[in-house]
């Protein structure tokens, strides 16, 4: 069990922890010379041996308690999981309790007992009084109630030190025997490093979730984009040697493949996937109802999370803002926006100090720490925000499928809830998660929204089909570009191969359609079609137009039409302008030519120029061709004039010819 002691400076803690772990926390020499805490302390007291239990260790982080030392004490208070809160009895309850008290609370420590101190410097009737002020500042917290015990450094017999050291020890016995939350990556907030003697870099902090064992690699890493690759030579859990540790403890872990003079407090030692910085996050904040002041939009404060801080603006989501700011007392939902990148995870606690660090204006815990920086206050987002405030990983994930249009990014989500692969495994048994992989990673989709995604796909081709009946269907990423623009290319190809799997759409070379979307020729037609396609190919790059075409076979110009019309739906022929039809074959030749003048050039351009002089035509021709390729979405126009050129961008409409 961790055990963050909290109080006025001077009212004890350090002395009490001495006196229940027999190890002094003040190291520094500054600290003997001044006779306060600077620094954070630890001490390690193992529990006495009981038969069939299972060992463990009482661990203390003793805080400074001067008003100038907060920000150490919230890195030592962010990562532990019980109270000690200190009162003495000569001087009661003081401005540091209060402000300790509150960041406890801000911090989500709802278990604790209070130590009333130096009770051998006053009467009876003043420690009953000390403890009903304490009481009363207990009761509207989630602390109220917690036992208190009346307690002075060396004269146990006296009074109730070893009471406390008991409860504290019944306590820890019952967290021996709960097993840490499974299934998350290992995070750990670095508040210590150092360097040893033959063994090299040692960082020490607290761990937030998972397990860490001898010979793991994991990474180093903070906001502004430092990570390095470290291997775990050793480790220290609760002071002792061991080859595991976990979620709730202190762990001093050596590292192999970082330096010393490379890591700062703050840092994060944890699994790789976990590594991804974020300069906003949303946030569920609450003010203390003894805040100096309202906060309105975008105000400045500091933000400190786990052993790290940084400076941000405040943008206010919901209702507070129409009412005028967040007021004392009053709770909303905001995007914090940073000067600099944190890790941060769902559920994250953080506190929200004035922008010049000196008083506690309130905190809340993380909802997204991967938040949008446009439209975060449409009535969608604010809903969704809402629905991330549930505890139930299910629940949350539910609702984000339900509010993703377009999809999640598995890795983004595992790295914002920091859940494994089980937890989604298990969703996609139950039916609950349409799950797509392609080459950039696991896509997961609420399965009617991947339903709808398919039907609106199929709408637009059937719309094109109306409208083009003489194409044969649409390359990919121009069917991308007219149904579903926001779908990344790779998902929207695992769309596409869905519904030709499920036999709801076909695909013809590099033409996608319809399955009806076929015309089927006479033996009359192929005949007349197979003169036509052998006069459009010994027209080479410059085949006949269509009254050509009938006047060299004797057929109307009607008929010479449609049939190359249907041609073209059948993709034996491309209409690149009205009338001029150019047969497959010719076309791969063209891609090919495009292909090759692309890739010559430092830019990779097609210029109209370069085209006309190797197909041997005007420059007209170039560009009609050329456009035809825009309009399929094999090239892209760019510049205009002079610098007109074709940048490739698509699947040619045909492969191109060897």
């Amino acid at each position: 069990m961790l055990i963050g002691t909290a109080g006025h400076i001077d009212h004890g803690k350090t002395t009490l922890v001495r006196a229940l772990t027999g190890v002094d926390t003040d190291r520094l020499p500054e600290e003997k010379k001044r006779g306060i805490t600077i620094e954070l302390g630890y001490a390690y007291a193992p529990l006495p041996a009981v038969a069939g239990e299972p060992a463990g260790v009482l661990a203390f982080i003793d805080v400074p308690g001067h008003e100038k030392f907060v920000p150490t004490m919230l890195t030592g208070a962010a990562g532990i999981d019980f109270a000690l809160l200190v009162v003495a009895a000569d001087d009661g309850v003081m401005p540091q309790t209060r402000e300790h008290l509150a960041i406890l609370q801000i911090l989500g420590v709802a278990r604790g007992a209070v130590a009333i101190t130096k009770c051998d410097r006053v009467d009876a009737s003043r420690i009953a009084a000390v403890e009903a002020e304490v009481q009363a500042l207990l009761a509207r917290t989630a602390l109220a109630g917690v036992p208190v015990f009346a307690v002075a450094a060396g004269v146990g017999e006296r009074f109730q030190l070893d009471a406390l050291r008991d409860h504290l020890v019944a306590t820890a016995r019952g967290d021996a025997v709960q097993a840490p939350p499974p299934g998350v990556g290992f995070r750990l907030a670095v508040d210590r490093h150092f360097a040893v003697a033959g063994a090299g870099t040692v960082v020490t902090g607290t761990a937030y979730a998972g397990r860490v064992r001898v010979g793991e690699r994991l990474v180093l890493a903070r906001g502004d984009g430092f990570v390095r690759e470290v291997r775990v030579r050793g480790l220290h859990v609760n002071n002792r040697a061991a080859d595991e540790g976990c979620a709730g403890q202190r762990c001093a872990v050596n590292l192999a493949g970082v330096e010393h003079r490379e890591v700062e407090r703050g840092d994060w030692l944890c699994v790789p996937a976990l590594a991804r910085p974020s300069d906003r996050v949303d946030l569920r904040l609450s003010l203390l109802a003894e805040a100096p002041r309202t906060l309105g939009q975008w105000s400045a404060v500091s933000l400190h999370h786990a052993a790290g801080q940084a400076q941000a603006r405040l943008a206010l989501l919901d209702g507070a803002l129409e009412a005028g700011g967040l007021a004392p007392g009053g709770s909303a939902l905001v995007q914090a926006v940073l000067d600099r990148p944190i890790l941060a995870c769902w559920g994250d606690r953080v506190v929200i100090r004035d922008a010049a660090g000196r008083v506690t204006l309130g905190g809340g815990r993380v909802l997204d720490p991967f938040p949008p920086a446009r439209h975060r206050r449409r009535p969608a987002r604010l809903a969704l925000l809402a629905a991330l405030e549930n505890n139930d990983p299910a629940q949350r994930l539910g609702a984000l499928l339900a509010a993703a249009p377009y999809g999640l990014d598995a890795a983004e989500l595992a790295a914002a809830h920091n859940l494994d692969a089980h937890a989604w495994l298990a969703a996609l048994r139950a039916g609950a998660v349409q799950r797509v992989d392609t080459a950039r990673g696991a896509q997961l989709f609420d399965p009617a929204v991947w339903a709808a995604l398919g039907e609106r796909v199929l709408s637009r081709l059937a719309a094109h089909h109306e409208q083009f009946a003489d194409e044969p269907g649409v390359e990919r990423e121009r069917l991308r570009r007219m149904a579903l623009p926001q779908l990344a290319a790779p998902t929207f190809l695992a769309l596409l191969e869905a519904l030709l799997g499920e036999g709801r759409l076909a695909r013809a070379g590099s033409a996608w359609h319809l399955p009806g979307h076929t015309v089927e020729l006479s033996p009359a037609e192929r005949e007349r079609a197979d003169g036509l396609l052998e006069r459009l190919g010994e027209g080479s790059f410059d085949p006949p137009w269509v009254r050509d075409l009938a006047a060299a076979t004797g057929f109307a110009e009607a008929d010479v039409r449609r049939l190359l019309r249907q041609l073209a739906a059948r993709g034996e022929t491309f209409q690149v302008v009205r009338d001029l039809f150019y047969p497959a074959a010719t076309v791969a030749v063209l891609v090919a030519i495009a292909a090759e003048l692309a890739a010559a050039d430092e830019g990779g351009r097609i210029r109209a120029a370069a085209f006309r002089d190797r197909i041997g035509g005007g420059r007209k021709r170039a560009i009609q061709i050329l456009e035809f390729f825009d309009r399929v979405g094999y090239t892209r126009r760019v510049g205009e004039g002079n610098q007109r050129a074709d940048l490739l961008r698509g699947e040619p409409p045909v492969a191109a010819a060897c």
